[in-house]
């Protein structure tokens, strides 16, 4: 009997997961690929831009260093040395990349691939050739760019999107950041480390719209203090170029002028040639494919991964629809645990502080009418803050009153990535309060925080 054969068109976070885990359950993997294998997480999003946080992370330590009992130092950013590093983290990571998926067989091909018909693939090379491959399932994991509005013309020198800010081709002078969401609250972030002024536009009354307004407001008070300046109510309708720079109309009349304006609205999938319609596969209205709890479009043997879902846009949720769709092609798909529960993925926001959440917020028990008990502890009182000379934030707890069953969670303050992994684990495991109370935390450590919050 033949091996099942699996056509992947597009090598991001799901591409990769999905490639590397059925060609080990013993699928034939042709993965396509039009720019370098890992996607838009390695080229674009995740890994440049945490990098670049990372270097403005390394200049803030600094500038707190008399805190920590030294003479101050100061750090300038080398623009030429941010690309070097940059580059170098993005060709160890595809290198790694590559590696993984050739020990496993996977065939990989450098060009553009569409379906052609429901068990067919036509994939366009690099070199000119045109390679017909038939599929027993597709997996469609195209991901998706940055959205530009119609009001402004992207030059790429002075009009940025987050694509050309890895870093930009001359460091700002001042910022204009449109744009109040989780990308754009990074760059204003990384951007005020680097020293520039910096202007974040707000179309809402807080930053961060949809997350945990106390969460939101510590985000801000560290933004204020750091010089950022916040136009509130405000969206942006035009952005024109003069001498000097950027000029950012907002629809309430008022104007602000900087060096370089950055747009961070949002993004569109790339589902365009893909050639969705002659496989019969249903889009939506915004261009992403709708799919069920196992991933497939409407066609069954054609599946989604990462942002062309139009599920939560992280490379952690992409990786891991990657594995439930290998799993399920290959007839691993009566276990029910097997099932993705979007609502319990964690997620973070390299500001300064780090935001990190998981499961149920407040906001969102309070409207739905739950009963919930939520309990919090600054890291004002933790010893090992107090170490780190840094005892910004708290960490909050939402739990059920009843069972002490731990439903969410959200940390604000350094390190809260990596924290909120102790939450994720009772989210999904069911754990409860008792449970992070009764664990044997390193003394002193900022996890000591859970314990005590869970108390």
């Amino acid at each position: 009997m033949s091996a099942t054969r699996v056509v992947i068109i597009g090598g991001g976070p799901a591409g990769n997961a999905a490639a590397t885990h059925s060609a080990r359950l013993g699928a034939e993997v042709v993965l396509i690929e039009s720019d370098i294998v890992g996607g838009a997480a390695h080229l674009w999003d995740c890994i440049p831009s945490k990098a670049m946080i990372a270097t403005g992370g390394a200049i803030s330590l600094l500038s707190r260093s008399q805190g920590m009992g030294l003479e101050e130092v100061r750090a300038k950013v080398d623009l030429d040395g941010l690309r070097n590093r940059l580059a170098t983290i993005e060709a160890r990571l595809t290198t790694s990349t590559t590696s993984l998926l050739e020990s496993q067989r996977v065939r990989i091909i450098e060009g553009r691939g569409r379906m052609v018909g429901p068990h067919e693939v036509v994939a366009e090379t690099e070199n000119g050739e045109t390679l017909r491959l038939e599929a027993d399932a597709v997996v469609l994991s195209t991901g998706s760019r940055p959205r530009i509005p119609d009001f402004a013309q992207v030059d790429g020198e002075r009009v940025l999107t987050t694509r050309h800010a890895y870093p930009p081709p001359e460091m700002p002078e001042h910022l204009v950041v449109v744009g109040s969401g989780v990308t754009g609250v990074e760059f204003v972030h990384m951007f005020v480390s680097f020293g520039a002024q910096v202007t974040l536009i707000v179309s809402r009354q807080h930053v961060l719209p949809g997350k945990d307004p106390e969460v939101a407001a510590a985000l801000e008070k560290n933004f204020l203090d750091r010089g950022v300046s916040l136009l509130k109510g405000a969206r942006a309708v035009g952005i024109d170029r003069d001498a000097k720079g950027v000029l950012v109309r907002c629809n309430d009349g008022r104007v602000v002028e900087g060096s370089h304006a950055l747009l961070a609205i949002g993004s569109l999938p790339n589902s365009e040639e893909l050639g969705l319609a002659d496989a019969g596969v249903f889009v939506d209205e915004g261009g992403y494919v709708p799919i069920d709890h196992h991933c497939r479009s409407s066609v069954p043997h054609v599946y989604v991964g990462g942002d062309l879902s139009g599920k939560l846009p992280l490379s952690s949720v992409a990786a891991m629809q990657g594995r439930k769709i290998a799993e399920h092609i290959m007839g691993m798909h009566d276990l029910p645990h097997r099932h993705l529960d979007y609502d319990k993925a964690a997620s973070a926001i390299f500001t300064e502080p780090e935001i990190a959440d998981v499961g149920l917020a407040e906001a969102d028990a309070f409207a739905e009418g739950r009963k919930i008990r939520v309990t919090k502890v600054p890291f004002s009182v933790s010893a090992k803050a107090l170490i780190n000379d840094d005892s910004r934030g708290f960490v909050k707890i939402v739990s059920d009153p009843a069972t002490g069953v731990v439903l969410g969670g959200s940390i604000v303050g350094r390190h809260a990535a990596e924290l909120i992994s102790v939450l994720a684990l009772a989210v999904n495991a069911n754990l409860t309060v008792n449970d992070l109370v009764d664990s044997l935390l390193v003394h002193p450590s900022l996890a000591e925080a859970l314990a005590e919050a869970a108390e």
